[in-house]
């Protein structure tokens, strides 16, 4: 599953702008007074001004698998980073195959650099903003994570995450390209203590080569 796509929510447009175009060094795409949108790999990801105040989400950027410790380094040198345990920066994901560590933007949505070692995408390249290959996973808080894990699933033919987990507070759907965070409304989001909330976002993906767009509220 490919996440072509995304749009969430900001209150703040100007320091967002430049948070992801000034620090992150994306382009930037589609821009106007309610809207920015940014590219981020092949990926775009957009903010639109809301009518409620401070929503934050939590998704990740696929990274190459074997430029993570490049990837803290340049990070650590533009924003601070989110420590684990400890002084400890980096999770590592024994079930997923997988590296990650996380960071605060502007609007305090938590943000993850992902690498995953079981994807073939080696880079010899020194690490930038351009090192970074799409967005990888969104997070989706509702009420009930199992039902409406299995409607998304059985609506747009997503299979459930063979790595992850599924229980009342947590169901993962797609696979290392592409993963929806499904978890229950005040569930802290890995690795703060910040409770999830439910906000719009609506996602567009490739699936199996079909066109899909889900929105949740």
């Amino acid at each position: 599953m490919v996440i072509n796509a995304i749009d969430i929510l900001t209150d703040d447009l100007a320091a967002t702008k430049k948070f992801y175009a000034g620090v992150l060094g994306f382009r930037t795409g589609k821009e106007d007074t309610n809207s920015i949108a940014f590219v981020a790999g092949h990926t775009m990801l957009t903010f639109i001004k809301p009518t409620q105040l401070r929503p934050q989400y939590h998704f990740a950027f696929n990274i190459p698998f074997n430029k993570l410790n490049d990837a803290l380094a340049w990070a650590a040198s533009k924003f601070g980073l989110i420590k684990i345990v400890g002084d400890e920066l980096v999770a590592n994901f024994d079930s997923w195959n997988a590296k990650a560590f996380y960071f605060f933007d502007n609007n305090g949505n938590i943000l993850e650099f992902i690498a995953r070692y079981d994807l073939s995408n080696h880079s010899d390249r020194s690490f930038s903003s351009s090192s970074i290959q799409s967005i990888s996973e969104i997070g989706i808080v509702t009420d009930d994570p199992l039902q409406l894990a299995d409607a998304l699933s059985k609506e747009n033919d997503i299979p459930v995450f063979e790595k992850g987990s599924r229980t009342t507070q947590f169901v993962t759907l797609g696979d290392d390209n592409g993963l929806l965070i499904i978890v229950a409304t005040n569930r802290t989001w890995y690795p703060t203590e910040q409770p999830a909330g439910k906000y719009y976002t609506k996602i567009s993906m490739n699936i199996h080569g079909r066109q899909k767009e889900i929105t949740v509220n």
